[in-house]
Order: C-alpha cells, then sequence, then structure tokens
C-alpha cells in the first residue's frame, strides 16, 4: 500500500498542513518539527505527490491535459508544445486520454476531486464538451484548443478555419482550377462548415458556381479521401482539383488519383489542411493549409496560467492565423539534385 501524507503526520504527530508546509519549505515550523517531520519521510519511504507539495501553497503547479488519444495526427505536436511551454513556467503536467470512454471521465472527475493540477487544457474527445463545460462552471480554469470549431462558453484557442478555406480555394484559382472536388470532414464538426465556407465563398467571389455533386463526405480519414475520389470517378463528376479537409484524406486522395492513371498535379491539383508532418511524405509532396499547431498549443497554456493565476488581461478566446504551403501537388516542383 502506498505511503500518504496523513501516514508521515501520524508517524512525527503532526498535521497534514505540517508536513506540507516542511516540504515546501514554508510557515513559521520549529527546526525540531522539522526534524521529525523529516525523520518521518525518510524510515516510511514516502514520496510526496504534487497535490501534497501544493497543499501549503494552495497550487499543485501543474496542468492537467485531457486529450482523445495520442494517435491522432497533431495531437503529438501540440502535446510537446504545452509540455515545453508549462516547463519554462516551472509546471508540470498530468496527461488524461479519452480512450475508455466514461471510465476516462471518472478518472478525470477524481483527479479534479483530489485538486491534482491547478487548471486544465482540453482537446475533446468526442461527446465531452458538456461534462468539461460543468467542470469550468464549478470553478476549475479550463481552455479548450478547440480543432473542430465549437466555440465554448468557455476559454478556447482556435485555428482561422473559414480564412484556411478561402487560402485553399485563392491558391487553385490562381493556377487556373476552377472544377474543384471538395473531400469534407465530419459535417457535425464546425470547422468543416467553415473550411467549406470560406472555400466555396472564394470561388462565388470569382465567378465559379461549385458543382453541387463535387462535394463529397471523406470523416478525416485516409479511406474516406480515396473513397471520395472513387465515387466522382464513378458518377461522372469533372474534376481538376481537390480541397481535403485534412492531411490524412488528402492522403487518400492522392492514392485514389494515381490508381485511377491520373497525374498529379498535370490533371488534378490536390490540397490538404493542417500541414501535419505526413504531408511531407505523400508523392508529390503535399501543398496544404497549415495550422499553427505549435502555437496552439503554447497560446493555450499562456491564456491557461493567467486564469489559474486570476490575471485580470485573461483573454476568453484566441484565433490563430493558418497559412499556405505549396508543395508538389499543386505546382510542379524542381528534381531534387
Amino acid at each position: 500500500m502506498a505511503i500518504t501524507i496523513a501516514d508521515v503526520a501520524t508517524r512525527a504527530g503532526v498535521s497534514k498542513t505540517t508536513v506540507s508546509r516542511v516540504l515546501n519549505g514554508k510557515g513559521e515550523i520549529t527546526e525540531t518539527t522539522v526534524v521529525r517531520v523529516r525523520k518521518a519521510i525518510s524510515e516510511l519511504g514516502y514520496v510526496p505527490s504534487a497535490g501534497a507539495v501544493g497543499l501549503a501553497r494552495g497550487s499543485t503547479q501543474v496542468i492537467g491535459m485531457l486529450v482523445p488519444e495520442m494517435s491522432w495526427p497533431w495531437t503529438g505536436t501540440v502535446v510537446q508544445a504545452v509540455v515545453d511551454t508549462l516547463e519554462r513556467e516551472g509546471f508540470g503536467m498530468r496527461l488524461l486520454t479519452g480512450n475508455r470512454g466514461e471510465e476516462s471521465l471518472r478518472r478525470l472527475g477524481v483527479q479534479v476531486a483530489a485538486k491534482s493540477f491547478d487548471g486544465l487544457l482540453v482537446i475533446e474527445p468526442e461527446g465531452t464538451l458538456g461534462y468539461i463545460a460543468e467542470l469550468h462552471a464549478s470553478g476549475l480554469p479550463v481552455v479548450l484548443i478547440d480543432d473542430r470549431g465549437h466555440r465554448p462558453g468557455f476559454p478556447y484557442v482556435e485555428t482561422m478555419n473559414r480564412e484556411g478555406g478561402e487560402q485553399a480555394a485563392r491558391h487553385l484559382l490562381e493556377i487556373g482550377r476552377r472544377r474543384p472536388l471538395i473531400v469534407t470532414g465530419p459535417e457535425g464538426y464546425g470547422c468543416t462548415q467553415e473550411r467549406l465556407a470560406g472555400f466555396v465563398d472564394a470561388f462565388t467571389e470569382a465567378g465559379v458556381t461549385l458543382d453541387e455533386r463535387g462535394i463529397s463526405s471523406g470523416g478525416f480519414l485516409f479511406e474516406g479521401g480515396r473513397a471520395a475520389v472513387q465515387r466522382a470517378l464513378a458518377d461522372g463528376v469533372g474534376f481538376d482539383a481537390v480541397f481535403a479537409h485534412n492531411d490524412a484524406s488528402a492522403a487518400g486522395v492522392v492514392v485514389g488519383l494515381r490508381e485511377a492513371g491520373l497525374e498529379i498535379p498535370r490533371d488534378v491539383a490536390v490540397v490538404g489542411f493542417d500541414d501535419v508532418e505526413l504531408a511531407s511524405y505523400t508523392y508529390p509532396a503535399l501543398t496544404t493549409i497549415r495550422q499553427p499547431m505549435r502555437e496552439m498549443g503554447e497560446s493555450a497554456v499562456r491564456m491557461l496560467l493567467e486564469h489559474v493565476r486570476g490575471s485580470p488581461r485573461a483573454a476568453a478566446s484566441c484565433s490563430l492565423a493558418t497559412s499556405l504551403v505549396v508543395r508538389g501537388t499543386t505546382v510542379d516542383q524542381p528534381a531534387p539534385s
């Protein structure tokens, strides 16, 4: 059985708060008491938790982070940015995933009740937004790293998805492509709707009416992108470009086009969204709309720490700009020397 701060307090004949003050080196405590507590810690082999160390100062110096799963294409980049920023601020991180559904939420609830961290960063596991909002309403500082365009009633950091859709459209128009196939993300995601709206608006402004048959769901999946190309070709939908709403489905599009004997970018140009590592490894390398993933993590940490510290300057939201990264799926690139 793990040794607890209560066991140390009992062995030393003091309160748990006194043990915590010794651990923190704070408070007016006699040298005799300090020696007695340290002796008890040594004899019991007690390893203090972040919660125990933070008990006296009212802060754990730890931030919790909830993510759907680590295999999501850009989660690792965001998490690393969060860790790097927290370390610079003298904070640690406790990582929790939503892999086990209700069980994961119960585990999170236990951590919140135990005050294991000072605030919570969230990349939302599917269907948990209401519960996270309840945690925020109960007083826990929360910031959502919003990859789905939900705009909750608590602080969030988002990407400018609509502008990203416009950037993709303008690039295709600039290279003379006027008959795009659009491979969308999940229909219920706000980011899907915004990327689509921005793309359509840019074509409309250019005087180009899009064929509604050229809008197909890819679900943010490699196989979804591949299948969208196969459906369009089978249905006789003519297209000279594809805008896929993420890089995974764009990679599927590239494979689907090559399987159909089409040459990229001569026959069909392809634009993705995200600029994950995969985008550099497709053949040709993928033109895409870059989401500033590291900046999202860094901005979310700074915003959360301002809320944790009660800063009057703490922002309620933050929107970060996207940028176009041009590679070989839209413009012929010189062969490597």
